[in-house]
């Protein structure tokens, strides 16, 4: 049997794509302890502010470690990075794990719904164009999928918010709850997920409320490439000999492209959508402070204004490690969902 004895099973697969994310791990936690070293300004004045004496300052460089050489914080911080300790916040004072972990629900099931809403819109506007080559509403399509991507994501939160918020009042501006509704009680820390748990209708309704805008302005945001990823495969799998062979059999259309186009077409876009992964974590920073959304991506930010060094690198950690598992189910589904591909 050709391959036997070679490592081409998807399960040594698995276990090579695992063991190479460890030296892009490596690389990436690399850059970014280098890249916050050599930014502009030190985290401790910048902590205490401009009138803070020399003295005062050099203490607290002390206490952060940050008078040791360079090469002594690297070796420490990744070793404890492997160790699974993401260190000490230098504002709070506290595990960065800590800040993290409440924090991490919130984003994500922004991400979560945001991919949802991607998914759904890309391939409906897809296989819609596809189905209608040449027409206006083909047309449409496409210019819809360069629209998406080439508006900033801020300023599309931004008009979102002023029409649906303020000008017709239907959604909330900003932030994950209202104030005048506890909080669904924490079992998984997805609100929506522990509003159903706790069997509070009102809660679950609350918690859509505020998802609503930014989750659709992130999903539609990346909907656009798969739109036109979908759409591209689409039109090139209907040329394929075995559909022209299923409609001259006098199948109908929209069977032809439902189980034999699309269902060729999703490969190259299934892998697409692992990409965009990495994507919607990005944008999320920028929604999430657009909408005052309590996540990562907005913690994020704070964090980088005060130089907060391990704060900064453990939350780039866990999203490195995100996407990295993302890419890592994607290649397992396409393996699953496409008989040919052999590793």
């Amino acid at each position: 049997m050709a391959g036997r004895g070679k490592p081409s099973s998807l399960l040594n697969y698995i276990v090579l794509r695992l063991l190479l994310t460890l030296p892009m791990l490596f690389i990436l936690l690399t850059l970014v302890f280098v890249l916050l070293r050599v930014a502009p300004g030190d985290p401790a004045a910048a902590m205490l502010g401009a009138h803070a004496s020399v003295e005062v300052i050099d203490e607290l460089r002390e206490r952060m470690g940050l008078n040791r050489p360079l090469v002594v914080q690297y070796f420490d911080f990744i070793g404890d990075t492997l160790r699974g300790d993401l260190g000490k916040s230098f504002r709070f004072e506290v595990p960065v794990w800590d800040l993290v972990k409440h924090r991490l629900t919130a984003t994500l099931e922004l991400v979560f719904f945001a991919f949802l809403i991607a998914v759904v819109i890309g391939l409906a506007v897809g296989i819609f164009s596809a189905n209608r080559r040449g027409t206006v509403w083909d047309l449409g399509g496409n210019v819809y999928g360069i629209l998406t991507y080439a508006f900033p994501i801020f300023w599309l939160g931004i008009m979102c918010q002023l029409f649906f918020a303020v000008k017709l009042g239907w959604l909330p501006t900003s932030g994950r709850f209202t104030g005048f509704l506890s909080p669904p009680a924490m079992h998984t820390g997805l609100y929506v997920v522990d509003s159903l748990i706790e069997g509070r209708f009102d809660k679950l309704v609350t918690s859509l409320r505020y998802l609503a805008l930014p989750a659709s302005v992130l999903g539609v945001y990346i909907s656009g490439i798969f739109a036109r990823m979908v759409r591209t495969n689409m039109l090139q799998t209907l040329k394929s000999d075995y559909v022209q062979a299923a409609r001259a059999r006098g199948v109908k259309e929209r069977w032809v492209s439902l189980r034999h186009g699309l269902k060729n077409a999703l490969v190259p876009v299934v892998t697409v959508l692992g990409l965009q992964f990495a994507l919607l974590l990005g944008g999320a920073v920028l929604t999430e402070t657009t909408f005052s959304w309590p996540g990562l991506g907005s913690f994020l930010v704070g964090r980088l204004l005060e130089r907060d060094y391990p704060a900064v690198q453990g939350i780039v950690t866990v999203f490195a490690l995100g996407v990295v598992i993302m890419s890592i189910v994607i290649d397992i589904v396409n393996a699953l969902i496409d008989p040919r591909i052999r590793y």
